[in-house]
């Protein structure tokens, strides 16, 4: 004769002071509400602002010396050397070898360590909370998810093949900059292509081929459809912070005597981690974005925080980064290694030659 089953525990959520356990069930604190993410889309917003600002004055510094000084001059954003991850690596290959901040894209050497200590002390966060490459591929795959009401994942046998691209290409480029001597570093940068290399990266934008034109499109695509499909499967500038984000000695930890096991946070993680299962998230793919503890429903369950230390708090995650970014940059502007000084003629003599090259 069958026997009914035995119920399964309920869980109830209530308001104790601590968490305790009774036979059979499992009562918690309800999570307090959390707003991490508004914060987060916060400093996207302002950091994509401030790309778009920066793009925007240094076309208009290079349409100035293009149209041979019509209109009024505008000063060269050294900011705009961040979208020159190279020469950022040759540069600070060249600082470690020689003790000299190189004087051609200084910015991109401070910038590039800028994000590298955040990625140190606060995991992949430069990716999740700065980078807006990485803000608009979240934007592409949410719109997505929206769009066909889910986020399809690519089978394990295609997935962690494809994740390896990204590091094979950091490989590449690391090998490269690796096997320059300090002398072939510098003067690769102080040649007429490493000192206008802003420019050229500028016009391979305004003067798209058909072949760069349809791989973008492509690249946009497949965005939409696959969660994360560039931060996830190409971009080697997050394998580099990926890779410094394994010193990093903060990360996600879940409390197993209070997670109520709903598996929320797996769902909710943008770069697909088991964090329901694990103890603490150790992985280079984790971005730190918080998504994972901001859906958690169950107090202390799941914290982003150092050893032995209490959960780190958005507010404290997102002044960190603050700090870092702006006193790194602050130290490069006040030691007077932030611009880029380049004769005015010899700038105009190369932005002109640029140009005309890079029309079709």
């Amino acid at each position: 004769m069958a026997t009914a089953p035995k119920p399964l525990p309920s869980i109830e959520y209530d308001a104790p002071a601590q968490p305790c356990h009774e036979r059979g069930r499992k009562r918690v604190r309800r999570a307090a509400p959390d707003h991490s993410q508004a914060l987060r889309l916060a400093f996207q917003a302002l950091f994509l602002v401030l790309n778009l600002v920066l793009g925007i004055r240094f076309y208009l510094f290079v349409r100035f010396y293009e149209s041979g000084g019509q209109g009024g001059p505008v000063s060269r954003p050294p900011g705009v050397e961040g979208w020159l991850p190279i020469a950022g690596l040759m540069n600070t290959k060249y600082w470690l070898t020689t003790g000299i901040v190189p004087h051609v894209h200084p910015a991109a050497l401070f910038l590039l360590v800028a994000f590298l200590v955040i990625s140190v002390l606060f995991r992949k966060a430069f990716c999740s909370w700065l980078c807006p490459i990485g803000t608009i591929s979240e934007a592409l795959w949410k719109f997505g998810r929206q769009l066909m009401r889910r986020s399809p994942a690519l089978p394990k046998w295609v997935d962690l093949p494809l994740r390896s691209v990204k590091y094979v290409l950091l490989g590449l480029f690391l090998y490269a900059v690796g096997s320059m001597s300090a002398p072939s570093l510098r003067g690769f940068m102080e040649s007429p292509y490493g000192l206008i290399a802003d420019v050229k990266m500028l016009n391979f934008f305004r003067y798209l081929s058909q072949t760069a034109t349809v791989v973008l499109l492509l690249l946009v695509l497949l965005s939409v459809v696959i969660q994360n499909f560039w931060c996830r499967y190409l971009c080697p500038y997050g394998a580099l912070m990926g890779l410094a984000a394994l010193f990093s000695p903060a990360r996600v930890r879940r409390n197993a005597d209070i997670c109520i096991d709903c598996a929320k946070c797996a769902k909710a993680c943008p770069s697909l981690l088991p964090v329901d299962r694990i103890a603490s998230v150790r992985s280079a793919e984790c971005t730190g974005c918080l998504e994972c503890t901001a859906v958690c429903p169950a107090s202390g369950a799941l914290e982003f925080s150092f050893p032995g230390k209490r959960a780190v708090p958005a507010w404290a995650l997102a002044m960190g980064i603050a700090v870092v970014f702006l006193g790194i940059v602050g130290i490069a502007q006040l030691s007077g290694h932030w611009h880029t000084d380049i004769p005015t003629e010899l700038y105009r003599h190369l932005i002109v030659r640029a140009g005309d090259f890079s029309h079709p």
